[in-house]
């Protein structure tokens, strides 16, 4: 491998995770934007919608927060591939939720955006 295939790699891992760090903000925000739209007392459905909603921003947040931090050891390395896949999971099933009520195509888009951008950045992740 060169030098410049190297830094080559460097910079796509950096776009890569820069890239899903943006997308867990954008979905937070959409998310917790959502979470208080929804009536509090609308029933076991919107306090479904209210839950997973937090419960995705929560989640996005703190895998923003992950993705800023310095990942230099192997064990660094496992844990954010667990938190990448936590955060797809969460967010796949936040999306197919946000499906079924009109007006949340916005929130669900940002949660598949999420979900694919994770998946991406762990395919640079050795």
């Amino acid at each position: 491998m060169t030098q410049t295939t190297s830094q080559q790699q460097l910079v796509q891992f950096l776009e890569d995770r820069f890239a899903a760090a943006q997308a867990c903000t954008e979905c937070a925000r959409a998310c917790a934007l959502r979470a208080s739209l929804v009536d509090p007392d609308g029933g076991e459905d919107q306090d479904l919608l209210r839950r997973k909603g937090i419960l995705c921003a929560e989640v996005c947040d703190a895998t923003c927060r992950v993705l800023s931090e310095e990942c230099a050891d192997e064990g660094a390395e496992a844990a954010l591939r667990v938190q990448l896949e936590w955060t797809r999971t969460v967010c796949l099933e936040c999306a197919h939720l946000f499906d079924r009520y009109p007006g949340a195509e916005d929130t669900a888009k940002a949660c598949r955006e999420c979900a694919q951008a994770c998946m991406d950045f762990m395919a640079t992740l050795h």
